[in-house]
């Protein structure tokens, strides 16, 4: 159906954006791969880096994203916001390279035209709707195809999940397998 590439915008080893992103590939409709992808490793963005050669992470990441049908960008929110490693990671792959320079390597912008689809789990009664909003300007910016059918704001997250992350909630598990075959059909080629 589609290959997506699920990328999680939290680092910590009990991370509940993990483990919906580790829900969100096993509930993929049959034919569906989810390639799951880290932000781990991906530096502060700084210019005068990006003048010489982008990191290896940076065009590692944004090569498996544009290899990808689409992207599955599932966002923990901090303080009522983006996670700002997540957003490094977006800013790096977003950086294109000027034709009056040759970088030693780059990032082919990944993001244009490509179907994402934005979810979220948090801690909080709220789930991750303001950074789930708050990512909308920048993917519209950057070209992306936004998903606009089901929606997941995972509230109280830390009561979804099992100790092993096995996400345990029903309703959330529905939603979440709803999403996921309806982004799959989106994100396939020629939808």
């Amino acid at each position: 159906m589609a290959n997506l590439v699920g990328i999680a915008g939290s680092l910590r080893k009990g991370s509940l954006t993990a483990a919906l992103r580790r829900a969100a590939a096993a509930l993929a409709p049959a034919g569906t791969v989810v390639d799951v992808a880290s932000i781990a490793g991906i530096p502060v963005y700084d210019g005068d880096v990006d003048r010489d050669a982008f990191p290896e992470a940076v065009v590692a990441l944004g090569a498996r994203i544009a290899a990808a049908d689409g992207l599955l960008l599932v966002t923990p929110e901090y303080n009522n916001s983006i996670p700002g490693g997540l957003k490094n990671a977006i800013d790096w792959l977003s950086r294109p390279v000027p034709a009056t320079r040759q970088a030693k390597n780059h990032v082919p912008r990944p993001f244009s035209e490509k179907p994402v689809a934005i979810l979220g789990a948090s801690i909080g009664p709220g789930g991750t709707r303001l950074a789930q909003a708050a990512w909308l300007p920048v993917f519209r910016m950057l070209g992306a195809r936004l998903w606009s059918g089901k929606v997941l704001y995972l509230a109280s997250a830390t009561q979804a999940f099992d100790a092993e992350g096995k996400l345990v909630d029903e309703k959330a598990r529905k939603t979440l397998e709803e999403l996921m075959a309806g982004f799959a059909a989106f994100a396939k080629p020629g939808a």
